[in-house]
């Protein structure tokens, strides 16, 4: 287990923490803000995409033609959300498409020195076809991740 002080070292400075709102992600948000209280937070939400889908006859989903009104209600109620959570002295950005990619660009572009993400438990079926969006930042990912579970 990690200590702390391990967590605090002045090695971070810039952190970007993915958020999607889930109690996991704001857990996660909470851990960053406990443990590196100096180091300059970037909240980072990607309204995804892959919203705009449509199930098909065989239990999956097809690509649909974005929809550019769902996509703006989408980013708008996103966005009123992250401003909800975001507090005085942290950034915050938001973008639209893919997530991992989307905080891997975004986590080099601001020079962080760290991405912190929640997990997400899920079904072995879901995992299988998705896999998680917190293994593939890990495994993608040239700053290191720290990933945390929700209790």
């Amino acid at each position: 287990m990690t200590s702390p002080d391990a967590l605090t070292t002045p090695g971070f400075h810039t952190i970007v923490i993915g958020v999607d709102f889930s109690p996991s992600s704001l857990h996660a948000l909470d851990v960053a803000r406990q443990n590196f209280p100096g180091a300059r937070r970037r909240l980072l939400h990607i309204t995804d995409a892959r919203a705009t889908t449509a199930p098909d006859l065989m239990g999956g989903v097809t690509a649909a033609t974005p929809d550019p009104e769902l996509l703006r209600t989408l980013e708008h109620a996103d966005a009123q959300r992250l401003s909800r959570i975001v507090l005085e002295g942290e950034d915050a950005e938001l973008l639209t498409g893919d997530p991992v990619t989307g905080i891997l660009d975004a986590a080099e572009r601001c020079g962080a020195d760290l991405i912190v993400v929640g997990t997400h438990a899920q079904g072995a079926l879901e995992h299988f076809f998705l896999g998680s969006s917190a293994e593939k930042i890990v495994s993608r990912s040239r700053i290191p991740v720290l990933t945390v579970r929700h209790p």
